[in-house]
């Protein structure tokens, strides 16, 4: 049955193919961006998630024109790389604000709808890195922790109403994430840290432009939308990263520390 669906962060990477495979099989897709383009089969709406009074316009917009809307995925995100010590108040606010309080914005402009209507299905984007707190990535894990801790208490509070809420959470994946990555000044600075970080970004990045095709997770997507009983959880990565998130979840925490400091090249620094 089509369904009428938003989705954030659509101009690229995952939201861009998502977007496409949802519009192929016939659903009304819109899609958000600061920059929103123009696309033949995605209506495309100007969205800054992190500003409350922007995603409301947009929410209000397409419910204007559809009357509803059954479908919500929070895909907009960016990532900042740098040690946890070094990061200044506005790379905190930037990355925080982008991931986690976008997606609150979001869910809050969208739930008093789907609560009208009694149905609805909202899905977050997580990451491994909401599992595991990962190196040099510190601030992007916390607020992906953040989106797990939230989308899990949201489930409880909205199935009554007949919403559904699921995340999914990707391991690597070769999108324009990467290249648009911002990297900490100060800590690519930092005598003590900067080899270190270099050698864990240099891993980081290789992974993830040697990673899965975005089009794999938005076939998943799809999967999500239009079944009937979704889960909470989706992981979707190698068979490595599941098997890292399945360890994480057994081994003593000192343990896998360990394990992602001999995984991340995280040396000790020199006297």
């Amino acid at each position: 049955m089509k369904k009428i669906i938003l989705i954030t962060g659509a101009s690229s990477g995952f939201g861009q193919a998502t977007a496409q495979q949802l519009a192929a099989r016939g659903h009304i897709v819109y899609g958000t961006s600061r920059s929103p383009k123009s696309d033949s089969t995605i209506h495309f709406l100007q969205m800054d998630v992190r500003n409350a009074e922007s995603v409301r316009k947009a929410v209000e917009q397409v419910v204007a024109a559809e009357g509803h809307i059954d479908v919500l995925i929070n895909n907009a995100g960016m990532g900042i790389g740098g040690s946890l010590e070094l990061a200044t108040p506005e790379e905190i606010d930037l990355q925080m604000g982008t991931n986690f309080m976008g997606c609150v914005n979001v869910c809050q402009a969208v739930l008093p709808y789907m609560r009208q209507q009694r149905q609805g299905r909202i899905i977050n984007l997580s990451s491994i890195g909401g599992v595991m707190g990962l190196p040099y990535q510190g601030f992007y894990s916390a607020s992906k922790f953040a989106i797990e801790g939230f989308t899990e208490a949201l489930a409880a509070e909205v199935r009554g109403f007949g919403i559904k809420v699921s995340m999914v959470e990707p391991g690597d994946f070769a999108t324009g994430f990467t290249a648009s990555r911002r990297n900490s000044e100060a800590t690519a600075a930092c005598e003590d840290y900067r080899e270190s970080f270099a050698r864990s970004l240099s891993l980081i990045e290789k992974e993830e432009n040697g990673g899965l095709k975005p089009e794999v997770l938005a076939h998943r997507m799809v999967h999500i939308v239009e079944c009937s009983h979704p889960h909470l959880r989706y992981v979707v990565a190698n068979l490595e990263q599941r098997f890292s998130v399945w360890l994480k979840h057994i081994c003593p925490g000192n343990w896998f520390v360990g394990i992602l400091r001999d995984y991340y090249k995280v040396g000790k620094p020199k006297k």
